[in-house]
């Protein structure tokens, strides 16, 4: 049995680190277990977020959605894709579109094999990121700009990840395409964003249509860690 997580409200708060009682139960779990992490940030943020200990004591941890994988602290694949200039300007175009006012910059984010597009900007501190959470859940923003952009450009896929971000990659650079690493063995996967449109959701249907193990959607580390304990 194989185990693998989202990281960003699965393992941890959105981009903040590990409760420190689960850090030291979840690594004890990775030397038991068969564990991967699959998160779109890159594999500094999942240092930030877990620690070295956890991210050098899993089997493999899947960045970018897969298009940067890293084992035992050391990077063994990237894509390097980059996107392209009509597209960059679409997401430009729905930026000073937004009627939320707060920018903080950075507001595409270059990662290896994809992108992560926010109206408030990857800069933004927690309180900002707390306040566009709020308008995004009113407005429904995100979920507009992704379908716009999938409608507009087939080739890629927008997804929401995370509290405040929109993940970019091309179709088939999804969480799903780390399936091509896993034998038949039965696999686990936790993830917050198993909705049609969330980032885990590709994952999770590639799993779930392939009848290849059972998906857990949660709503928090302590969600997750609840469930964990049925397997220890």
């Amino acid at each position: 049995m194989k185990f693998i997580f989202d990281v960003d409200g699965t393992l941890t708060p959105s981009r903040s680190p590990i409760n420190k009682e689960f850090e030291e139960w979840f690594y004890n779990f990775t030397n038991r277990r068969k564990v991967y992490l699959v998160t779109g940030s890159d594999y500094e943020k999942t240092i930030e977020q877990l620690g070295e200990r956890i991210c050098e004591s899993v089997d493999t941890v899947y960045n970018c959605s897969g298009s940067s994988v890293w084992k035992q602290g050391k990077n063994v694949y990237n894509n390097d894709w980059h996107l392209p200039i009509t597209e960059r300007s679409f997401l430009l175009q729905c930026l000073s579109k937004s009627k939320f006012v707060l920018r903080t910059g950075l507001h595409i984010e270059e990662r290896k094999g994809m992108i992560n597009f926010s109206i408030v900007g990857r800069n933004a501190t927690l309180g900002e990121r707390k306040l566009y959470v709020k308008w995004d859940t009113e407005q429904n923003e995100r979920n507009r700009i992704a379908s716009e952009f999938n409608s507009m450009f087939p080739n890629l896929v927008a997804t929401v990840g995370g509290d405040t971000g929109i993940d970019i990659s091309p179709r088939g650079s999804d969480k799903s395409q780390i399936l091509r690493d896993f034998d038949k063995e039965e696999i686990v996967f936790f993830g917050d964003a198993m909705y049609e449109g969330g980032n885990d959701y590709p994952l999770s249907k590639a799993i779930l249509d392939n009848c290849i193990g059972r998906c857990y959607t949660v709503n928090s580390w302590n969600n997750t860690w609840d469930i964990l304990k049925n397997y220890d």
